[in-house]
């Protein structure tokens, strides 16, 4: 049975535009995405081998487009599209941190960290470069660490902000385990970065941890 043949509030699109994206599952919404399905499977099929076999969603979109392009169902032009798509989200995230709402909206910036850092195998610790307005400057990818921990040097932080002229430091981390809690390593490096930053009156505003689901905000949590 094609997709066109199931009842009205089953189909993906129509489900969509009736109640939101947030209500299908990663493979409708991927069924949409691809548009038609392989030979003999619809696009929700389609989408749930995919699924199946690469995913979940996050590993599936977390691949190279041009991993993505040997895959069945996808190809070169889908891939790119989605690595295009993928590209758009991250924009739209940075652009709400350039209008200055890293601080009014931490969700935001946590987001935008998470999608920044949480495709790297190894940890790596970033910083995003505020002006006196709280928008962004500059996203910079400062240490690169091993599987589970990187080397973060406050001086090289403090450093950067004053090449930025930045009023404002929100840094981040990912945790490639997927455990997004704060470790009293994690603890220790905020307090050292917050009081090195201070030193030269640039503010420290969070520092995000990144795992499976959504980051620790660590300012939420008292510790910056």
């Amino acid at each position: 049975m094609h997709i066109r043949d199931w009842p009205s509030t089953e189909r993906p699109r129509e489900k969509l535009l009736a109640r939101g994206a947030g209500v299908l599952s990663d493979a409708e919404l991927l069924a949409i995405f691809l548009g038609s399905g392989t030979k003999g499977r619809d696009a929700v099929r389609t989408s749930r081998d995919l699924l199946a076999g690469h995913g979940p969603l996050r590993t599936l979109l977390d691949l190279r487009p041009a991993d993505l392009a040997r895959l069945p169902g996808l190809g070169p032009a889908r891939a790119c599209l989605l690595a295009a798509a993928l590209e758009l989200g991250n924009r739209h995230l940075a652009a709400a941190l350039e209008r200055g709402d890293a601080l009014t909206d931490p969700v935001a910036a946590g987001r935008y960290f998470a999608r920044r850092l949480r495709p790297h195998a190894h940890e790596v610790f970033a910083a995003l470069f505020l002006d006196t307005r709280h928008r962004a400057l500059a996203f910079e990818e400062v240490f690169h660490g091993t599987i589970d921990s990187a080397e973060v040097h406050p001086r090289e932080i403090v450093r950067r902000a004053l090449a930025h002229n930045a009023a404002a430091v929100i840094v981040g981390h990912n945790h490639p385990s997927g455990c997004s809690a704060p470790s009293a390593a994690d603890r220790a490096v905020t307090l050292r970065l917050k009081q090195a930053l201070s030193l030269v009156e640039v503010r420290l505003l969070d520092h995000f941890v990144v795992g499976d689901g959504e980051p620790v905000s660590m300012a939420a949590q008292g510790l910056v």
